[in-house]
């Protein structure tokens, strides 16, 4: 019987939604987590390949740097912006920003939220040229990569080897700067499943997190609302509702303002201090044309068949219309989930909402991989889903520069001619097609913590048993 309680972590609260069962050790964890730093030097390795031997006066990388990015398929945001955002100057970013009429960014302000932009910022303070940049940002996210990865662990145990060993981690971790924003919806999962607190503290906690994600790349906030529902229904099978109500209002709206507080209070000090340079980031992306940089849908969709103004002014409408549909199609059914199980599955709703936003939305980069990933691990769909997505992301990932080197240094470009194209066309259309599908397999998917709560029927069986 003692035996049985070491394995269960017992909270005062009401209810077993708070316990778990610890299912993933310490040496596992380490096991996974060298791993993952593995796949993380992998990928520092493979965009360290377009860095020097020899720099300009401006520590940009040469010779011929950008046709090496693309031919050698080494390129990275990272590095690329080491020039042309002032942060080769060390200028602290936003303050003293703003963004021209030609739609192009100035005074150190960048095109993304605010704690990226401190991240991009605090990458180059020691920096001297494009490749230091990119060391030293790689050295500044990989502790995110790792944490992710360790945290993902101890929520799926194994299966976050598909974040851990995934061909993604090398293609992506050192792209951009999305590390951070994937471990804090990661870590929002892992608080409102693995804190032993009562529900509506955990899941403040975690709306904290989303709002923290915010701030670095947006999307996370979505997620604020399937997790508002989760606690106003009482969390898993409503064992976590307060004595006396049906619906825990109070503790859902609690739980909204945490996230929409955190994202004042970071966004705050830079409206303040330099408004211009702060609000030139979001109007840079709302200027931000639909074009064969994007790889969406609408534009390889919607090209061939409208003029380009037209296509640009549909787009800016139809775009975040549709977003906002597939977030209503996927709350709702969510909520058909509740009433039929028990349980609101805010990790699954989160997971479907995601594929709709990279689906839909105007810009689809090939880092946003990495923000799925999670979700692949934390839901559990048929490993299938994991590997098709991978080779699609593969075909993407490498054709789409390939391609680009192709149409820029002369060389066979068309879809008849050029491999490059045609994996483009893999990339952009496979992928869409398996957001769809993930869209709808994730809705009815059951989450890895669901797991915790069958474990714990188990053990209580034991422990009956044994009494």
């Amino acid at each position: 019987m003692n035996t049985v309680h070491e394995v269960v972590s017992v909270t005062p609260e009401r209810g077993d939604a708070g316990r778990f069962v610890n299912r993933f050790g310490r040496p596992a964890a380490v096991v996974l987590v060298l791993l993952c730093g593995l796949t993380l030097l992998l990928g520092f390795i493979n965009k360290d390949r377009c860095t020097g031997p020899a720099f300009d006066q401006w520590g940009r990388t040469q010779p011929d740097y950008d046709e090496r990015n693309k031919q050698d398929v080494c390129y990275s945001d990272i590095q690329h912006l080491w020039i042309g955002r002032d942060i080769d100057r060390h200028v602290f970013p936003y303050v003293d920003g703003n963004i021209n009429d030609k739609g192009t960014l100035i005074g150190g302000s960048v095109e993304y939220p605010v704690l990226s932009g401190l991240l991009i910022w605090a990458g180059a303070i020691f920096a001297h040229n494009d490749a230091e940049y990119l060391l030293y940002s790689s050295l500044l996210m990989a502790p995110f990569g790792l944490l992710t990865g360790w945290l993902l662990g101890k929520l799926a145990r194994w299966r976050a080897l598909l974040w851990a060993i995934g061909p993604p981690l090398i293609l992506y971790a050192f792209h951009n700067w999305d590390l951070p924003v994937v471990l804090c919806s990661v870590a929002a999962v892992f608080v409102v499943h693995r804190w032993n607190r009562p529900l509506v503290e955990r899941a403040t906690v975690a709306s904290v997190l989303l709002g923290l994600g915010f701030a670095f790349k947006v999307y996370p906030a979505a997620f604020v609302l399937p997790l508002m529902l989760f606690v106003a229904t009482g969390g898993w099978r409503g064992q976590e509702m307060p004595n006396g109500k049906k619906v825990d209002v109070a503790g859902a709206v609690k739980v909204g303002l945490a996230s929409i507080i955190t994202v004042v209070l970071v966004n705050l000090p830079f409206a303040i201090a330099g408004y211009d340079g702060w609000a030139a980031s979001f109007e840079f992306q709302q200027l931000r044309r639909v074009d064969i940089t994007t790889n969406s849908i609408w534009y390889w969709g919607l090209r061939p068949f409208i003029g380009d103004d037209a296509m640009q002014s549909l787009v800016g409408v139809i775009s975040p219309i549709t977003i906002l549909i597939s977030f209503a199609i996927a709350a709702g059914y969510g909520w058909m989930r509740f009433r039929r199980e028990g349980t609101y599955p805010w990790i699954a709703v989160s997971g479907a909402m995601l594929c709709g936003f990279m689906l839909l939305h105007k810009v689809h980069s090939p880092q946003y991989t990495l923000w799925l990933v999670p979700f692949l691990v934390l839901l559990r769909v048929r490993l299938m889903w994991a590997f098709a997505y991978f080779v699609v992301d593969l075909a993407m990932g490498i054709g789409i520069f390939r391609w680009f080197w192709a149409i820029e240094f002369g060389q066979p470009a068309g879809i008849y001619d050029s491999f490059s194209a045609q994996a483009v066309m893999i990339g952009v259309w496979g992928r869409a097609a398996l957001l769809v599908a993930l869209f709808v397999v994730f809705l009815k998917a059951r989450d890895v913590t669901e797991d915790d709560h069958e474990d714990l029927k188990f053990l209580r069986g034991a422990v009956a048993v044994k009494a």
